[in-house]
């Protein structure tokens, strides 16, 4: 656990600085983040890989399979949620956030270019889209990548921290920064 942050301002760019961290950072607790999305039949939830953070444009990234479920639930209502936990840090933080999906364009190929050699390129150069049953699938090789990355602009962070001195939540939004009763 870190020091305790006595200031808002302090406690925001500690969150942000965390994220940034947990981006590339393969052990950071914040690496893997819940994503609530919604579609037809209701709330999702999964976890996805924070890729990259740009506190100064307030954005998130990850990478998804184009053919994904929640590429057609981003595309319809782009409104989402974020869940981190740190049990190190004693820090829950809640993010809402506007999501936009590119699988297209030079940076997508940039960041393509950067993931094709490594292990997990094998995902987005399946066959068969995410979710298929393995009992229906032939043997085929993959050759098109079905990459695609999702930028998640945050518009609120709810920060809450479990301390043993005392629990402390606070918000961050377009309105500014302001303490909460946890």
């Amino acid at each position: 656990m870190i020091g305790r942050i006595e200031t808002l301002g302090m406690i925001q760019s500690a969150c942000w600085r965390e994220l940034e961290r947990a981006s590339y950072e393969r052990d950071h607790e914040w690496r893997c983040i819940g994503l609530g999305t919604v579609s037809d039949a209701g709330p999702e939830l999964r976890t996805v890989i924070l890729r990259e953070v740009l506190e100064h444009e307030n954005r998130l990234t990850f990478f998804t399979d184009a053919r994904s479920p929640k590429v057609a639930q981003i595309e319809a209502r782009p409104e989402a949620s974020l869940l981190a936990w740190s049990r190190a840090l004693g820090w829950q933080i809640r993010m809402k956030a506007r999501l936009s999906v590119d699988a297209n364009g030079p940076q997508v190929a940039a960041r393509w270019e950067q993931l094709r050699s490594t292990a997990a390129a094998a995902d987005y150069l399946s066959p068969w889209p995410p979710g298929t049953p393995m009992s229906s699938m032939a043997p085929q090789p993959g050759e098109r990548s079905h990459f695609a990355v999702v930028n998640a602009t945050v518009l609120s962070i709810d920060w809450l921290e479990l301390h043993p001195a005392g629990n402390r939540r606070a918000l961050f939004d377009a309105q500014g920064m302001r303490w909460l009763n946890p």
